[in-house]
């Protein structure tokens, strides 16, 4: 028998409002969206208001065969997910708008497949590869992570997937391989957002070589035990639960194994606010608002749906399986 000790981000499922819950309060936030509060208007909206608000509601998609529970399934851990619907609806998508509801409208009509990933630099096994190919040899797995963005809200997730460490070990890098980098597809007919300068697409990220082959590390397919989401980042994505979520890069096309730090998209952008790591700190702010707190989507609620702030967990809670990779950093320098 498995017995597993509680840890640090196993998170209560009391902290988590049940689904029914959820379904049953949403007629009342849409009532009172529109009810001159001026809720809407503010500048953090309430995903479950958001949602309420519109009438498009998120489709669940063709489940996934084959999946086996990992050490981070909701039954070992004792993680209640946040609902689908919040999911699949409030996200960080900029190649799709940048709204939080934007990628679920605007990503409805995209077609992730047929699929490839172009895996190149310092590799035994360069190529292109179908995403078939890429992804049947290995098991898949499902786990359930806690998902935190910098923007202060976190969330619990049923990601599927398979280990990024075991798509690396298949490759091969060289002994000069010290990075991997990430690039999403760049293509505005496809993607929208990608019309207008928000960033410098594509969209690039990168891990160190240790941290890519953290066991912790995912290349997601899934969630909730079914295909990808077009929103969420189909067909293949990155899943780094550690650290801030922009750096669990969407919808893969190519990996690349380099020698020397790659570029990464929002540190490009804006590097005074946005670092390389971006690990999840509460003693590191961001420029413009405090990372000592966070609000669990679908959490406890307090007024107007929002739901109640909770400390933030240094290395969002998985401090035991990644601080030793840091040993020595100065965390506010390398942020």
């Amino acid at each position: 028998m498995l017995i597993r000790n509680r840890k640090a981000y196993d998170v209560a499922s009391s902290e988590i409002t049940p689904k029914s819950l959820y379904m049953a309060r949403r007629q009342f936030l849409k009532t009172a969206a529109f009810g001159g509060t001026g809720i809407a208007a503010a500048s953090m909206v309430s995903p479950a208001l958001a949602l309420a608000s519109r009438e498009e509601v998120p489709v669940h998609g063709a489940k996934l065969e084959g999946v086996v529970q990992s050490a981070w399934t909701q039954a070992s851990v004792g993680l209640e997910p946040t609902p689908f619907d919040l999911v699949a609806s409030y996200n960080n998508f900029y190649e799709f708008g940048t709204g939080k509801g934007r990628p679920l409208t605007e990503a409805k009509n995209f077609k992730p497949m047929p699929w490839t990933v172009k895996i190149d630099g310092d590799v035994e096994k360069p190529g292109t590869y179908d995403f078939e190919d890429l992804i049947k040899p290995h098991q898949l797995e499902e786990r359930v992570y806690r998902l935190r963005c910098v923007e202060a809200w976190s969330m619990v997730v049923p990601w599927v997937g398979i280990p990024l460490a075991d798509v690396i070990k298949r490759m091969g890098p060289g002994g000069n391989a010290k990075y991997v980098a990430f690039e999403t597809l760049h293509d505005s007919k496809r993607m929208p957002g990608q019309k207008r300068p928000t960033i410098e697409w594509p969209y690039v990220e990168g891990l160190r070589m240790d941290e890519a082959m953290n066991p912790l590390t995912l290349l997601a397919v899934g969630l909730y035990g079914e295909v990808l989401p077009n929103q969420n980042g189909a067909p293949i994505r990155l899943v780094v639960p550690w650290k801030y979520g922009f750096k669990s890069i969407k919808s893969i096309v190519r990996i690349s194994f380099v020698e020397k730090e790659p570029p990464t998209s929002w540190n490009k952008s804006q590097p005074k606010e946005y670092g390389f790591y971006a690990n999840v700190n509460p003693e590191v702010d961001h420029p413009r608002w405090s990372q000592g707190k966070e609000r669990r989507i679908g959490g406890a609620e307090n007024v107007f749906g929002f739901t109640a702030k909770h400390p933030t967990l240094k290395f969002n809670g998985y401090e035991e399986e990644v601080a030793a990779m840091y040993q020595g950093m100065d965390l506010a320098r390398y942020y």
